[in-house]
């Protein structure tokens, strides 16, 4: 990346495994590196060196859409601006990542997915009509109706009151543990980060201490 016209180094010596089923906070202050280290390990980015495998792939040499095909049905993402398409209703935001990886019946896993979140009754609803805690459950609706092995979340609770934020909490775990997926969560909540098996801590962009839970 450059800055001004002069090269920016955000990331610098890291060297980094996560295991499947593995649960890992990324932790940091503000500009140390998480969201560009999530964005590369989910292949939304790629770096200028050094490489990045997927579930055994390398996807660093890959163009946008091989990473995107990487990423169809093995990976999910949860967003803290939740990243719901506005022109959609809550089943067909949930519905579209099930379509793209040519599941069979998107409708149905999609209504079971937001089913197995409260959102039932709200399948016909907007995002513009749900409220901020809904929007995040349609969000982790539409990440885990594919079932990935791999689910990246950023700041999930960042734009959530205290109770509304804990519901989320414990419906990302619960869904994790249903589903197996590996998790690796950037967030500000040192208690978020210490319920995953490993913390992470990020500084000027070197991973500086790693703590197992």
């Amino acid at each position: 990346m450059t800055s001004g016209g002069q090269p920016l180094r955000i990331l610098n010596q890291l060297d980094l495994a996560v295991a499947d089923g593995e649960r890992v906070a990324i932790i940091g202050r503000s500009g140390s590196g998480k969201t560009t280290l999530l964005s590369l390990l989910a292949g939304l980015d790629t770096p200028t060196a050094g490489e990045v495998w997927l579930s055994g792939q390398r996807i660093d040499t890959l163009n946008e859409d091989g990473r995107a095909a990487a990423r169809a049905g093995k990976v999910g993402f949860v967003f803290q601006s939740f990243q719901l398409l506005g022109g959609f209703t809550a089943l067909e935001n949930v519905m579209l990542p099930l379509e793209l990886a040519g599941h069979r019946q998107p409708r149905q896993a999609a209504t079971a997915a937001l089913n197995t979140i409260g959102l039932g009754q709200r399948l016909g609803h907007y995002p513009t009509q749900l409220s901020g805690g809904e929007q995040q459950r349609v969000a982790l609706a539409r990440a885990f109706a594919v079932q990935p092995k791999l689910l990246f979340a950023d700041e999930p609770t960042g734009n959530l009151d205290t109770a509304t934020g804990e519901t989320i909490v414990e419906q990302l775990f619960a869904l994790n543990r249903e589903h197996g997926a590996t998790l690796v969560l950037v967030t500000h909540d040192r208690a978020l980060a210490e319920r995953c098996d490993r913390v992470l801590t990020l500084q000027q962009g070197r991973l500086v201490e790693a703590i197992t839970a």
